[in-house]
């Protein structure tokens, strides 16, 4: 199916403001991939994956190229005007028209940010190793407005039920925030369930931003909808993009 399917986030966002989140449904690849693959990095065939990004395009994504990153799953945030092809960074903020910040995931938890004036927008890859080194810090920290007048969204990623860590995730969480215990539940094979998307929440909550939606999509649990590193391996990643509506 040549087209692509888009979820756009439920929050109040300013006018001028533009935020999609892509499904794996419509797009070219095939086998593993099979649906909307967005990642060029994962072993799909390189037309089918230039062929799905070209159907980003289409509304209501964004018209100009996504600024992609090589993501590694750090902390580095970046300004979308010192973007460059193949820049290692895991978060991107902009704050002129038609530069799409974008993120890739396909279990990690994409998080978008924009000011209540509508004149600054953010996207950010927060796995649990991004979050605990910073990366939400460090995106908010390149924002043009103080965590007060900041809104975000939390986009589909892996669920609580689905994410299974060990004692040494828990134990640098908890290291950092003694608060955050809540978000680990024991299982029966000795480990613990975290919840990724409040894990978040609650650090944002720490920085002073009380506007926080989303987080209700599981990728785990959705293979119809949803790529997910964790239930297949090798498999296609979605794009969650904002940008500033010229």
């Amino acid at each position: 199916m040549s087209h692509a399917a888009f979820i756009v986030p439920d929050w109040p966002a300013p006018k001028g403001v533009r935020a999609v989140s892509t499904l794996r449904q419509g797009g070219v690849s095939e086998g593993k991939y099979k649906g909307l693959n967005l990642g060029a990095h994962v072993g799909d065939d390189a037309q089918a994956v230039a062929t799905n990004r070209a159907l980003l395009a289409q509304p209501p994504g964004p018209a100009a190229r996504p600024r992609w990153l090589e993501q590694v799953h750090g902390c580095v945030a970046i300004a979308a005007d010192d973007w460059l092809a193949g820049i290692r960074a895991d978060a991107c903020v902009a704050m002129q028209h038609e530069q799409v910040c974008a993120v890739l995931t396909a279990d990690c938890l994409p998080v978008l940010f924009c000011d209540e004036a509508g004149k600054c927008v953010a996207a950010a890859h927060a796995g649990w190793r991004g979050l605990l080194s910073g990366v939400l810090e460090n995106t908010l920290m390149l924002m043009s407005a103080p965590s007060s007048r900041v809104l975000a969204w939390l986009g589909p990623a892996i669920g609580p039920t689905a994410f299974e860590v060990g004692d040494e995730v828990r134990a640098a969480f908890v290291g950092q925030a003694p608060d955050t215990q809540v978000f680990f539940a024991p299982n029966p094979a000795g480990r613990w369930q975290a919840d990724l998307a409040g894990l978040a929440r609650h650090r944002l909550n720490r920085l002073g931003l009380d506007r926080v939606y989303g987080g209700e999509f599981c990728t785990a649990s959705d293979p119809a909808r949803f790529f997910s590193y964790r239930r297949d391996g090798q498999c296609g990643r979605m794009a969650s993009m904002i940008w500033l509506d010229g």
